[in-house]
Protein backbone atom coordinates (compact mmCIF):
# COMPACT_ATOMS: atom_id res chain seq x y z
CA UNK A 1 0.00 0.00 0.00
CA UNK A 2 1.30 3.10 -0.76
CA UNK A 3 1.53 6.35 1.23
CA UNK A 4 -1.21 8.90 0.69
CA UNK A 5 0.22 12.34 -0.01
CA UNK A 6 -2.46 14.49 -0.15
CA UNK A 7 -4.08 13.23 3.03
CA UNK A 8 -1.97 14.60 6.66
CA UNK A 9 -4.19 13.93 9.16
CA UNK A 10 -3.90 10.52 11.04
CA UNK A 11 -6.50 7.45 11.27
CA UNK A 12 -8.48 7.84 14.64
CA UNK A 13 -8.34 5.00 16.80
CA UNK A 14 -10.46 2.14 16.63
CA UNK A 15 -11.99 -0.12 19.35
CA UNK A 16 -9.97 -3.44 20.08
CA UNK A 17 -6.53 -2.30 19.41
CA UNK A 18 -3.43 -3.50 21.08
CA UNK A 19 -0.32 -2.06 21.48
CA UNK A 20 3.01 -4.20 20.22
CA UNK A 21 6.66 -3.86 21.16
CA UNK A 22 8.01 -5.46 17.51
CA UNK A 23 6.97 -6.52 14.30
CA UNK A 24 8.85 -8.95 12.72
CA UNK A 25 9.38 -8.32 9.12
CA UNK A 26 7.54 -10.88 7.24
CA UNK A 27 9.64 -13.50 5.86
CA UNK A 28 12.80 -12.25 7.42
CA UNK A 29 14.08 -12.65 10.88
CA UNK A 30 14.17 -8.55 11.20
CA UNK A 31 12.53 -7.07 13.95
CA UNK A 32 11.36 -3.58 13.70
CA UNK A 33 10.61 -1.44 16.69
CA UNK A 34 8.94 1.94 17.79
CA UNK A 35 11.61 4.54 16.92
CA UNK A 36 13.29 2.32 14.08
CA UNK A 37 13.49 3.46 10.62
CA UNK A 38 11.95 1.08 7.84
CA UNK A 39 11.46 0.53 3.85
CA UNK A 40 8.44 0.48 3.16
CA UNK A 41 7.01 -0.74 -0.52
CA UNK A 42 5.60 2.38 -3.10
CA UNK A 43 2.46 1.34 -5.00
CA UNK A 44 4.67 2.23 -8.05
CA UNK A 45 7.45 -0.99 -8.75
CA UNK A 46 9.46 1.90 -11.04
CA UNK A 47 9.87 4.20 -7.83
CA UNK A 48 12.91 3.33 -4.89
CA UNK A 49 11.25 2.11 -1.57
CA UNK A 50 9.67 5.20 1.14
CA UNK A 51 11.49 5.63 4.26
CA UNK A 52 9.84 5.92 7.26
CA UNK A 53 10.12 6.52 11.05
CA UNK A 54 8.01 3.67 12.79
CA UNK A 55 5.81 5.61 15.47
CA UNK A 56 3.30 3.07 16.95
CA UNK A 57 2.65 -0.66 16.10
CA UNK A 58 -0.84 -2.12 16.85
CA UNK A 59 -2.88 -4.59 16.12
CA UNK A 60 -6.27 -5.09 16.09
CA UNK A 61 -8.74 -8.70 17.12
CA UNK A 62 -8.04 -10.53 13.86
CA UNK A 63 -4.00 -9.86 14.35
CA UNK A 64 -3.78 -7.86 11.86
CA UNK A 65 -0.59 -5.66 12.50
CA UNK A 66 -0.98 -1.99 11.56
CA UNK A 67 2.48 0.74 12.04
CA UNK A 68 1.48 4.53 12.22
CA UNK A 69 4.51 6.23 10.28
CA UNK A 70 6.01 9.64 10.07
CA UNK A 71 7.68 9.40 6.44
CA UNK A 72 10.71 11.09 5.28
CA UNK A 73 10.53 12.82 1.68
CA UNK A 74 13.25 12.83 -0.76
CA UNK A 75 14.35 15.50 -2.13
CA UNK A 76 12.28 15.46 -5.48
CA UNK A 77 9.29 14.36 -3.83
CA UNK A 78 9.26 18.03 -1.48
CA UNK A 79 7.83 21.25 -3.10
CA UNK A 80 10.85 23.35 -4.13
CA UNK A 81 11.67 19.51 -5.34
CA UNK A 82 15.55 18.43 -5.78
CA UNK A 83 18.79 21.15 -6.03
CA UNK A 84 22.51 21.07 -6.35
CA UNK A 85 23.61 20.72 -2.51
CA UNK A 86 21.17 17.99 -2.13
CA UNK A 87 22.59 14.17 -1.62
CA UNK A 88 21.71 10.98 -3.34
CA UNK A 89 21.05 9.67 0.20
CA UNK A 90 19.69 12.60 1.65
CA UNK A 91 15.89 12.66 3.37
CA UNK A 92 13.35 15.22 5.51
CA UNK A 93 12.08 14.34 8.28
CA UNK A 94 8.01 15.69 7.28
CA UNK A 95 5.13 16.29 9.54
CA UNK A 96 2.99 14.05 7.38
CA UNK A 97 2.22 10.52 9.69
CA UNK A 98 -0.25 7.97 8.28
CA UNK A 99 -0.89 4.18 9.20
CA UNK A 100 -0.22 1.24 6.97
CA UNK A 101 0.28 -2.36 6.55
CA UNK A 102 3.04 -3.73 8.66
CA UNK A 103 3.00 -6.11 5.46
CA UNK A 104 4.26 -3.27 3.51
CA UNK A 105 7.78 -2.96 5.73
CA UNK A 106 10.49 -4.73 2.82
CA UNK A 107 13.70 -3.62 5.33
CA UNK A 108 15.27 -1.87 7.78
CA UNK A 109 17.78 1.29 7.29
CA UNK A 110 19.53 4.05 9.30
CA UNK A 111 19.05 7.92 8.96
CA UNK A 112 21.55 9.46 10.53
CA UNK A 113 22.08 13.07 11.83
CA UNK A 114 23.86 15.13 9.11
CA UNK A 115 27.18 14.78 11.17
CA UNK A 116 27.32 11.52 12.02
CA UNK A 117 26.85 10.64 8.21
CA UNK A 118 29.74 12.63 6.91
CA UNK A 119 31.99 11.24 9.42
CA UNK A 120 30.94 7.31 8.04
CA UNK A 121 33.96 5.39 6.34
CA UNK A 122 31.88 3.23 4.33
CA UNK A 123 28.26 4.54 3.00
CA UNK A 124 25.76 1.33 2.74
CA UNK A 125 22.60 0.98 0.95
CA UNK A 126 20.85 1.09 4.13
CA UNK A 127 22.57 4.47 5.48
CA UNK A 128 20.50 7.69 5.04
CA UNK A 129 21.11 11.19 6.65
CA UNK A 130 18.66 14.37 7.65
CA UNK A 131 19.20 17.84 7.95
CA UNK A 132 15.99 19.54 7.68
CA UNK A 133 12.46 18.66 8.89
CA UNK A 134 10.03 19.60 6.25
CA UNK A 135 6.04 20.72 6.54
CA UNK A 136 4.24 18.82 3.32
CA UNK A 137 1.38 21.12 2.99
CA UNK A 138 3.73 24.07 3.11
CA UNK A 139 7.23 23.55 1.74
CA UNK A 140 8.84 25.31 4.66
CA UNK A 141 12.02 23.58 5.80
CA UNK A 142 13.58 23.95 9.81
CA UNK A 143 16.15 25.26 9.80
CA UNK A 144 15.85 27.65 7.44
CA UNK A 145 19.44 28.85 7.14
CA UNK A 146 22.47 26.77 7.17
CA UNK A 147 26.33 26.96 6.58
CA UNK A 148 27.30 27.88 3.22
CA UNK A 149 30.50 27.27 1.48
CA UNK A 150 32.77 28.16 -1.52
CA UNK A 151 32.42 31.05 -3.88
CA UNK A 152 28.84 29.75 -5.03
CA UNK A 153 27.75 30.08 -1.21
CA UNK A 154 26.15 26.47 -1.11
CA UNK A 155 25.22 24.22 1.41
CA UNK A 156 27.88 21.03 1.62
CA UNK A 157 26.89 17.82 -0.28
CA UNK A 158 29.15 15.07 1.21
CA UNK A 159 28.74 13.20 -2.40
CA UNK A 160 30.72 16.59 -3.67
CA UNK A 161 34.41 16.45 -3.26
CA UNK A 162 35.60 20.11 -1.57
CA UNK A 163 39.24 21.26 -1.25
CA UNK A 164 40.01 23.36 1.75
CA UNK A 165 42.07 26.64 1.99
CA UNK A 166 44.98 26.50 4.18
CA UNK A 167 44.61 30.34 5.13
CA UNK A 168 41.19 31.00 5.60
CA UNK A 169 39.79 27.69 6.11
CA UNK A 170 36.93 27.15 4.05
CA UNK A 171 35.76 24.89 1.07
CA UNK A 172 35.67 25.41 -2.17
CA UNK A 173 34.05 23.09 -5.32
CA UNK A 174 37.44 22.17 -7.57
CA UNK A 175 35.33 23.61 -10.11
CA UNK A 176 33.93 27.23 -8.78
CA UNK A 177 38.61 27.65 -8.44
CA UNK A 178 39.18 26.94 -11.89
CA UNK A 179 40.43 22.72 -11.25
CA UNK A 180 39.13 19.25 -12.71
CA UNK A 181 38.37 16.44 -9.72
CA UNK A 182 41.33 14.61 -10.90
CA UNK A 183 43.51 17.80 -10.11
CA UNK A 184 42.29 18.48 -6.66
CA UNK A 185 42.87 14.74 -6.05
CA UNK A 186 46.50 15.69 -6.46
CA UNK A 187 46.60 18.47 -4.67
CA UNK A 188 49.02 18.44 -1.57
CA UNK A 189 47.59 22.25 -0.48
CA UNK A 190 45.54 24.65 -1.47
CA UNK A 191 45.80 28.54 -1.36
CA UNK A 192 41.95 30.51 -2.36
CA UNK A 193 43.00 33.41 -4.85
CA UNK A 194 41.93 35.95 -1.47
CA UNK A 195 44.22 34.43 0.50
CA UNK A 196 47.00 34.38 -1.91
CA UNK A 197 46.26 37.82 -2.83
CA UNK A 198 46.65 38.89 0.83
CA UNK A 199 50.03 36.86 1.36
CA UNK A 200 50.71 39.33 -1.31
CA UNK A 201 49.96 42.32 0.24
CA UNK A 202 51.63 41.36 3.54
CA UNK A 203 54.64 40.31 1.35
CA UNK A 204 54.87 43.85 0.00
CA UNK A 205 54.52 45.45 3.34
CA UNK A 206 57.47 44.06 5.09
CA UNK A 207 54.86 41.13 6.94
CA UNK A 208 54.94 37.58 6.49
CA UNK A 209 52.04 35.58 6.40
CA UNK A 210 50.89 33.14 9.85
CA UNK A 211 52.63 30.03 9.44
CA UNK A 212 49.62 27.24 8.84
CA UNK A 213 49.03 24.43 11.73
CA UNK A 214 48.72 20.71 10.38
CA UNK A 215 45.82 21.11 12.84
CA UNK A 216 42.26 20.60 11.16
CA UNK A 217 40.38 23.75 11.71
CA UNK A 218 37.01 24.31 11.86
CA UNK A 219 36.17 26.10 8.54
CA UNK A 220 34.39 29.77 8.58
CA UNK A 221 30.79 29.20 8.49
CA UNK A 222 28.14 31.79 6.79
CA UNK A 223 24.23 31.59 7.01
CA UNK A 224 21.60 31.79 3.92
Amino acid sequence: MAKTRPGLSAAKPKPGKKDLDSYTIRGTNKVVRVGDCVLMRPSDTGKPPYVARIEKIEADSRNNVKVRVRWYYRPEESLGGRRQFHGAKELFLSDHYDVQSAHTIEGKCIVHSFKNYTKLENVGAEDYYCRFEYKAATGAFTPDRVAVYCKCEMPYNPDDLMVQCEGCKDWYHPACVGMTIEEAKKLDRFVCSECSEDDVKRSQNGFHASPVSDAKVESKRRKR
